[in-house]
């Protein structure tokens, strides 16, 4: 399994969040968290990411307990989030290696021009990220959250903002990385995904 969750439970000021929830996702199987806002969406997603820390219960990536090391299991995941904070000052390629020198990663100049190319940044990489449309800087947040080659994709909101057409291609660009991915957002029939965990309330469902 690449994603474990095992009983995990979460309260604010005892107002709980999460209860028992417990699921498994295999590598490349496309996952959706649906349900409205409050529903403990975001909660679990920042627990799995290691932002959170759960009250109760056990996350594990690729078989790694994050309890026993948070360092590692973060290595394992890709994070794009709703807001998709960028530093739009920056030339596309220079934060690219920004992000790469985050991860440390050994031959940075293939993995930036890998990146670039599987993204369709191409022809925008010598661009300031100020300048590029919406839709060009959500491959730009998808290119840093992919650059270190993750195990587990986890994507808030990705879609917010952006034009049919647009999310098309994003979408697209998604599935042909083939790895384990968590797709959080608010119900629609667009969304591709394996099967979904419809989050109402504390209770998820599955389906």
């Amino acid at each position: 399994m690449s994603i474990s969750i095992n009983k995990i439970s979460k309260a604010y000021n005892n107002e709980l969040a999460l209860k028992n929830i417990s699921f498994n996702i295999k590598k490349g199987e496309i996952v959706g968290f649906l349900g409205p806002n409050g529903a403990g969406k975001s909660t679990l997603m920042k627990i799995i990411c290691g932002s959170l820390k759960q009250d109760k219960g056990e996350v594990s990536i690729c078989k790694i307990n994050s309890k026993k090391n948070m360092l590692l299991v973060k290595s394992k995941i890709g994070y794009l989030s709703e807001k998709n904070p960028l530093y739009l000052d920056m030339y596309v390629k220079e934060y690219l290696t920004f992000i790469g020198n985050i991860y440390n990663i050994k031959n940075l100049k293939y993995a930036i021009n890998n990146i670039v190319l599987r993204t369709g940044l191409s022809t925008h990489e010598n661009k300031k990220i100020m300048q590029l449309s919406k839709g060009y800087k959500q491959r730009v947040g998808l290119a840093a959250a992919l650059i270190h080659e993750p195990d587990v994709l986890i994507l808030d909101e990705p879609s917010t903002g952006l034009d049919p057409n647009q999310l098309d291609e994003i979408r697209k660009l998604i599935t042909e990385f083939g790895l384990s991915l968590i797709h959080i957002s608010e119900p629609t029939r667009r969304t591709p995904i394996s099967y979904a965990v419809f989050c109402l309330k504390k209770t998820y469902v599955y389906d």
